[in-house]
């Protein structure tokens, strides 16, 4: 690429800069001559030299990548000479979080809905359905053993559920048997 550079035009470092650019031009496939406001940016806030030592420090394979990072924090130093390039990631971050929030409440509003068109779980349960019940018998009943001091239910005190428990239902039917649908 560099060599090619030298015989069409100087790379826009080389030219920027008012040199010749030579063959091995460390600029040239970086910087090439139709971006010129590209290396003017890197030069005005990072300088010529300090660039060409980063770049000859760097391993091939790990410019392209490096120069392009240069290039966009001195484009981002050119236009907010306060902030550059945390300003935009400030900027992006804001606009990730409302996203989000927005996100966020859509989901909610899915939700919402998704669960409106099903009965709440109180409500699952047709009313039609009978009454299963079942006795709470306690033993001796004979309070003067006890002191009679303490409050113990009558064996005939009858606990309801709107559905049946499976140990203790005595009825052949299955559970779900006139229960409608779940």
């Amino acid at each position: 690429m560099a060599s090619s550079s030298s015989y069409n035009s100087p790379c826009a470092a080389c030219k920027f800069l008012r040199r010749k650019c030579l063959p091995g031009c460390i600029f040239a496939p970086y910087f090439p001559p139709e971006e010129p406001q590209k290396f003017a940016n890197v030069h005005k806030i990072f300088g010529a030299s300090n660039v060409t030592k980063l770049l000859n420090e760097l391993l091939p394979h790990q410019r392209e990548d490096a120069v392009n990072s240069l290039a966009y924090e001195a484009e981002a130093r050119v236009r907010d000479p306060v902030y550059g390039c945390v300003g935009a990631i400030s900027f992006l971050q804001r606009q990730v979080q409302k996203l989000q929030k927005e996100l966020d409440s859509a989901n909610a509003d899915l939700l919402r809905f998704a669960c409106n068109d099903m009965p709440p779980p109180s409500l699952s349960v047709p009313p039609q359905i009978p009454q299963r019940s079942f006795s709470a018998g306690f033993g001796n009943n004979n309070e003067s053993a006890s002191g009679g001091e303490f409050y113990r239910p009558s064996p005939t005190t009858t606990y309801s559920y709107p559905y049946s428990l499976p140990w203790t239902d005595t009825s052949s039917e299955d559970i779900n048997d006139g229960g409608g649908n779940l």
